[in-house]
């Protein structure tokens, strides 16, 4: 496969007929069709997407000066148009067009098409999660997709354990922006379990007062000798408000990965001998699983520390692969995007995007 694929009579015959058939199904479920511009403003992505999108994107700069870009995602141009037209909510919005992103090795392509669906500003997330999970699985069997493989994982279930920490909000940020990065939370939390990222600050009022004298008059942003002081206190005591038990939770929840069932059970033994209870969110994969017995998929896996290449999920995501491991289709919910686009409150949202190149070739050579 080169870099640039050239598009043959026969393939672009056979991506049409799948298109048709794909868009057809989410018509009949509701999704509106919609076509956002190829060229975006290059910010939309290079802000808001992670550095694992933000290093294929390809950018240009107009006669005018504007940075611009190929779009990399349909998510996001189609978020912002949903921003800026108001629209009413629930609001089900499809697609299906090419997207561009730069690759490292020279054998895979450049530009390829996308299938997907969005569903924004349904209240009710479990409903929400179960309707655009179940459409990914029919849309596969609609283009006679026969057999596949899910993995599922829940920033939720993450997110949720990391408030479980009595330690300060900017604390807690850090650790669920950095979830993607391998092994970058369990170091953190082991830094600041060990004191690491706060014992070269000084605890003792009379070190701290020592320390500001040393500095003369150098400015103090506003703030009294003695605010500085109790922020500073404040600051170095932070790392002994860690609970032990909910790092050492978090730490062996991100390394469960199996078979949904036995993921879940290692679950609800973890959290009850940290003494933590998630129900509400343990509840929600368990509506999941229900869905995916009920459609009768037996292949599923649950991988505490799967997320996806784009920072912008924040609950719920998967993947379906075909038998032999390749990526077909993929997405999540990502409830803060809206927000960041200029909602002026969140909107729920969740959705789905397919490889329609791959799930073709899946399907010819019945891997």
């Amino acid at each position: 496969m080169s870099a640039l694929p050239y598009y043959g009579p026969s393939d672009i015959d056979a991506l049409n007929t799948q298109a048709v058939t794909l868009l057809k199904l989410f018509g009949a479920r509701g999704y509106a069709r919609e076509e956002p511009s190829v060229l975006q403003p290059a910010a939309l992505f290079l802000d808001r997407s992670g550095e694992e999108i933000r290093r294929r994107t390809f950018t240009l700069t107009d006669p005018s000066g504007n940075d611009l870009a190929l779009r990399p995602d349909l998510t996001i141009p189609i978020a912002k148009r949903l921003v800026e037209s108001v629209a009413a909510l629930p609001a089900r919005i499809s697609y299906n067009g090419m997207v561009f992103r730069h690759e490292s090795k020279s054998d895979l392509p450049v530009q390829f098409f996308q299938a997907g669906v969005e569903l924004f500003g349904e209240a009710d997330k479990a409903k929400g999660d179960v309707e655009i999970l179940s459409l990914s699985v029919e849309a596969l069997r609609a283009a006679c997709l026969k057999d596949f493989t899910i993995r599922m994982g829940d920033l939720g279930l993450f997110g949720a354990l990391v408030d479980a920490l009595t330690i300060p909000e900017h604390w807690r940020s850090r650790l669920k922006r950095h979830f993607w990065r391998a092994g970058y939370v369990e170091t953190l939390l082991d830094r600041i379990g060990h004191g690491d990222e706060t014992s070269r600050l000084p605890q003792d009022e009379t070190e701290i007062a020592a320390l500001l004298e040393a500095q003369g008059d150098a400015p103090r942003a506003g703030r009294t000798r003695g605010e500085v002081i109790a922020r500073a206190r404040a600051k170095a005591a932070e790392v002994l408000k860690l609970d032990g038990n909910v790092a050492g939770a978090i730490t062996r929840l991100l390394s469960i990965s199996a078979p949904i069932e036995k993921a879940l059970s290692d679950i609800r033994a973890l959290l009850k001998t940290a003494g933590i209870a998630l129900e509400a969110e343990l509840a929600a994969v368990e509506a999941r699983v229900a869905l995916l017995k009920s459609l009768g998929v037996e292949r599923v896996e649950f991988n505490a520390h799967f997320g996806r290449s784009m920072e912008y999920y924040t609950g719920f995501v998967f993947e379906l692969r075909s038998l032999s491991g390749t990526e077909l289709a993929g997405g999540g919910r990502y409830d803060n995007l809206l927000e960041l686009l200029g909602a002026p409150k969140p909107v729920t949202a969740v959705g789905c995007a397919i490889h329609t190149e791959r799930l073709l070739a899946t399907i010819k050579g019945g891997a």
